[in-house]
């Protein structure tokens, strides 16, 4: 009930902060420019500013989480007025923009915004003492209760849950702007998107394209946000580490990822941006002010990513159970350390990429400027370098997923152990050397298509031993399917056929004609559900109640699993047919010549549908906070050593320490042990 009261006192708060900030927006917008704008981007601005700090105030008190955001709104205007008073004292023009601030002033302020939540939030504190010569306790305990989990900790169990709600946030708003545009595309024709609307300074056309471009963006981001989630609560676990090797730096990273959040949802408020989520000059180079903020969140959130995967990687190496040796860590380790050796060389790419573009239109420098000498060709290698193996990023722990839950409900040793580990490592080495296929109708040096056609047909290899070995575990098992086994089952069909889409992309003479189609959009969207979505699901249905000691609802989840498995294979099956029937991607309408109305309305009915069963997921999700029936024992009688402890977890996870005796997954086998517990010395 306090929980109720908590929740129902953020939204008061946030009515009325966001009528405070729409309200004091309006004024300094009538002030400034002499005009009442009620659908213009300044009361926007301040209204989601003042809004999301007040939800949070009301919500948790001040703590961290609205301490943060206060100061990022603080640091925000202080710097944008700081820059603004230069400009004028230095007789610069313009002084103001169209969206109040000039653009440099804006970016400036965006940037002391995010140094400020850092200081305002408290997560460099510890650092900031230490650089004093005060010394801290080594540990934080946490206070009991859900407050914790918005205050910084650094229990990594506590993080990996912040992680993954941030992703789920993250997650609605981005599936809410896919619908508005889905619904768009209902039909033939603009519906409601028409040049006549008028919302944060952009007509209908140009929101589609923001809204269209913010969901790609924001959900890549809430992808990584949830493989942190599950890799920071699970990696130590499944070690039998006490935590993560930096406590500290972990928290650091996820709080990062909240500022990185608000800016991107302020790009949308500034204007928008028209270049999909990519950020392609030359269009980048000239989108409004927003395409700015969506540089800079990106930019923030990447430096989320690079420390998280620094820090998973040295707790696996460093930090492991005496007796797991290579060959008997889980494979949901082995692809954690994969997909964080990819985060943490490439992520600097996509960040460079972003940072040079926003150079080029803050100082006139002529990175990707034809007409300066540059090239706009450098920028997609830039940008793909990190994007591409970005996919195996999202994928490999959701595959890793699937080889972690699959023995548990058939009973089974996993088959192919050592091959199914060195996949991962694979995939990730070749991820490396496939970038160019994206670029196949950019205009490229022509020389180079063969080879990356033949590099990125090379990648099946691995991704097919996984696949290989999947179907011959299940190959006469004693199969149960419980929820997080639905989503397995589920994941491997689309991730499947995501795979077979994939190839004829992968061909030079096919791709020139599927590229910039609904193909395309389809394939990509098995790809991410396949390899990601469903075992993200599965994941957390599985370890809800190791974090909690409740379980999930079965009914529920299954009519999670049923609404959204049938509706989204409609959805990509159709996006998938009329991409190859000539549906180009990225438009807000189409002739109805060519008879695509009814593909469109009936994939849009499958796009509400996968909300509904997200929204399905959700009530699941908070009900059984407080009202799940009680987990107790080894739930899923997994021999993983998380479940040969209580639920919920202890603070420092095991009260004894355990050493690996067997492989961890010969199920089935009489008298196999994976660890034992032994005396603490």
């Amino acid at each position: 009930m306090k929980k109720m009261n908590a929740v129902l006192r953020g939204l008061v708060f946030l009515a009325v902060a966001g009528a405070v900030g729409y309200g004091l927006g309006l004024l300094v917008s009538l002030l400034v420019t002499g005009q009442l704008d009620p659908a213009g981007s300044v009361p926007a601005v301040f209204a989601w500013l003042l809004g999301a700090t007040g939800f949070l105030l009301g919500v948790a008190g001040y703590g961290p989480a609205a301490s943060g955001l206060l100061w990022q709104v603080l640091g925000t205007f202080a710097g944008a007025l700081f820059v603004t008073a230069a400009r004028l004292l230095l007789g610069k023009t313009p002084v103001l923009g169209p969206f109040l601030f000039s653009e440099p002033a804006w970016v400036f302020g965006a940037f002391v915004g995010v140094l400020s939540f850092i200081a305002g939030s408290g997560i460099a504190r510890d650092w900031a003492k230490w650089a004093r010569g005060i010394s801290t306790p080594e540990h934080h305990d946490d206070e009991p209760g859900w407050h914790k989990y918005f205050w910084v900790s650094l229990d990594h169990k506590v993080i990996g849950v912040q992680y993954t709600m941030i992703a789920l946030l993250l997650m609605a708003i981005g599936g809410s702007f896919a619908l508005i545009f889905r619904t768009e595309l209902a039909a033939s024709q603009l519906q409601f998107l028409t040049a006549e609307f008028k919302l944060f300074n952009q007509n209908g056309l140009q929101l589609y394209n923001s809204l269209m471009s913010l969901h790609g963006i924001l959900m890549i981001i809430s992808i990584l946000l949830g493989v942190s989630g599950i890799m920071n609560y699970a990696v130590p676990l499944l070690i039998g580490a006490q935590d993560m090797a930096f406590p500290r730096l972990n928290a650091f990273a996820v709080w990062i990822a909240v500022p990185a959040a608000v800016l991107l949802v302020m790009s949308l408020l500034l204007g928008g941006f028209d270049t999909g989520w990519t950020g392609y000059p030359p269009l980048s180079s000239r989108a409004p002010v927003g395409m700015q903020m969506f540089f800079l969140g990106v930019f923030t959130a990447g430096w989320s990513s690079i420390l998280g995967a620094l820090n998973v990687i040295a707790t696996i190496v460093r930090m492991r159970a005496p007796g797991m040796t290579a060959w008997r860590m889980p494979i949901f380790v082995w692809a954690s350390m994969a997909t964080s050796i990819i985060a943490l060389t490439a992520t600097q790419l996509i960040g460079l990429s972003f940072q040079l573009v926003m150079f080029q239109r803050l100082l006139g420098m002529g990175f990707f400027d034809a007409a300066k000498g540059g090239n706009p060709i450098l920028f997609q290698h830039l940008f793909w370098f990190y994007s591409h193996p970005a996919v195996y990023v999202f994928v490999l722990p959701g595959l890793g997923v699937i080889s972690e839950l699959l023995p548990v409900y058939v009973r089974k040793p996993l088959y192919g152990y050592r091959f199914v580990a060195v996949s991962s490592l694979g995939i990730a080495l070749v991820g490396f050397l496939v970038w160019a296929h994206h670029m196949f109708t950019s205009g490229m040096n022509e020389y180079l298509r063969v080879p990356f056609m033949y590099s990125t047909l090379l990648v099946a290899v691995p991704t097919g031993v996984k696949f290989f070995s999947w179907v011959a575990t299940i190959w006469k098992g004693k199969i149960e399917t419980p929820t997080p086994m639905l989503f397995v089952l589920g994941a491997i069909v689309v991730f499947l056929l995501g795979g077979l889409t994939g190839p004829p992309n992968a061909t030079v003479s096919v791709d020139l004609h599927l590229h910039d189609t609904y193909f395309i959009v389809g394939h990509f969207h098995d790809t991410i559900f396949g390899g990601f979505v469903f075992p993200f699901f599965a994941a957390i249905y599985y370890w809800f109640p190791k974090a909690t000691g409740r379980r999930m609802s079965e009914t529920l989840g299954k009519i999670h699993f049923w609404l959204m498995t049938p509706s989204f294979l409609f959805l990509t099956f159709g996006m998938m047919r009329i991409g190859l029937m000539g549906m180009r991607r990225r438009i807000a309408d189409y002739d109805p010549a060519l008879g695509f109305d009814l593909t469109h309305l009936l994939m849009t009915v499958a796009g509400y549908l996968i909300g509904l069963s997200v929204l399905v997921f959700f009530v699941n999700l908070f009900r059984s906070i407080t009202r799940g029936e009680r987990a107790e024992g080894n739930l899923w009688n997994s021999r993983s050593p998380e479940w040969q402890v209580p639920s919920p977890m202890p603070q420092h996870n095991y009260p004894q320490p355990f050493e690996v005796v067997g492989e961890p997954y010969d199920y089935g086998l009489a008298g196999s042990k994976y660890i034992e517990f032994t005396r603490a010395k």
